[in-house]
């Protein structure tokens, strides 16, 4: 079982940016490709972007595209998402999300398995 700690958010200005942090609880976090996802107030989790296990591979939604950077680093067994142009409809609560099936890089959440507790994300216009 892996357990996931997101940090990173706040409160930020239009045009700003901010950096999310998620944490693995276990060394084989290396093994997972790693998910961001978020849900905004009355609506579902949308997907947001993901990287693949090495690092490599790397999707994002349309609406970040440009905007948002996911990397990781396994030797802190941690994966980053760096939000950069940030707009008042970014505002949401972002969740890390494990994906354990190896090669796999999913844009839909039901293929996760793990998921952090989330981190509020505010966007003032």
């Amino acid at each position: 079982q892996v357990q996931l700690v997101e940090s990173g958010g706040g409160l930020v200005q239009a045009g700003g940016s901010l950096r999310l942090s998620c944490s693995a609880s276990r060394r084989t976090f290396s093994t997972y490709t790693m998910g961001w996802f978020r849900r905004a107030p009355e609506k579902g989790r949308e997907f947001v972007a993901a990287v693949s296990r090495s690092g490599g591979s790397t999707k994002y939604a349309d609406s970040v595209k440009g905007r948002f950077t996911v990397s990781r680093d396994n030797a802190k067994y941690t994966v980053y998402l760096q939000m950069d142009s940030l707009k008042p409809e970014d505002t949401a609560v972002y969740y890390c999300a494990a994906d354990s099936l190896i090669g796999r890089i999913a844009t839909t959440s039901t293929p996760y398995d793990y998921w952090g507790q989330g981190t509020q994300v505010t966007v003032s216009s």
